[in-house]
């Protein structure tokens, strides 16, 4: 079992940066892939961002390359997500996701456990 806390999120102009992060607890957290998704309203939960198991693998939604950086601190069980130039459209609620398999996924389905999420707003 592992449980997922968000932060990080706010408001912020386009062109800036904030950076999430995920604090998990759990005993499978150094063995499971994490990722990051996003849902706007009135749309679909998407990918942005996942990193495997021992941080060797990393990819990312076209949507988000170049801007935006996983990464993760197994010691500290903390997955985060750099998010720089950011734009209006980047604008929703960020979720974090762990995957039990281990390997980077962007698949929603692929996910065991999700956090509550985090709301980000970019203002044009």
């Amino acid at each position: 079992q592992v449980q997922l806390v968000e932060s990080g999120g706010g408001l912020v102009q386009a062109g800036g940066s904030l950076r999430l992060s995920c604090a998990a607890s759990g005993r499978t957290f150094s063995s499971a892939a994490m990722g990051w998704f996003r849902q706007a309203p009135g749309k679909e939960r998407e990918f942005a961002a996942a990193i495997s198991w021992r941080g060797t693998t990393t990819i990312y939604a076209d949507s988000v390359k170049g801007r935006f950086t996983i990464s993760r601190d197994n010691a500290k069980t903390t997955v985060y997500l750099q998010m720089n130039s950011l734009k209006p459209e980047d604008t929703a609620v960020y979720y974090c996701a762990a995957d039990r398999r281990g390997l980077a996924s962007g698949a929603v389905a692929e996910y065991d456990y999700w956090g509550q999420g985090t709301q980000v707003t970019v203002s044009s």
